[in-house]
């Protein structure tokens, strides 16, 4: 389950979208938890959504339960990066380069 990076990720990294992980910072941007941020609790990829620190709500008897969010409902504010992580970044900037480059090879 990919999630689209922020504006200033993207042009950091030069990658549009990555795999969520447990440990990102994201951001709500679609639906009733809209403007909502928070750490990245799981990872639900039976149901394909995530649970979000703060997003939560009251079940009657009192319990807090966490509220699936989409991925793609979601941007990517702050990455926990390791050395796999930041592998998969330069291996999408390389193949993203490459294929711009293809595409403008083609046009003449």
């Amino acid at each position: 389950m990919s999630c689209h990076l922020s504006k200033d990720l993207k042009t950091k990294y030069e990658v549009r979208s990555i795999p969520v992980r447990k440990g990102d910072v994201v951001k709500v941007v679609r639906g009733s938890m809209k403007d909502r941020e928070g750490k990245v609790v799981a990872v639900y990829r039976k149901k394909w959504c995530l649970h979000i620190e703060k997003v939560q709500r009251d079940k009657t008897n009192g319990q807090q339960v966490q509220i699936p969010i989409a991925s793609s409902n979601c941007v990517v504010t702050q990455l926990k990066l390791d050395k796999n992580r930041k592998a998969i970044l330069e291996k999408k900037k390389r193949s993203g380069a490459s294929k711009a480059k293809e595409g403008m090879s083609g046009v003449e």
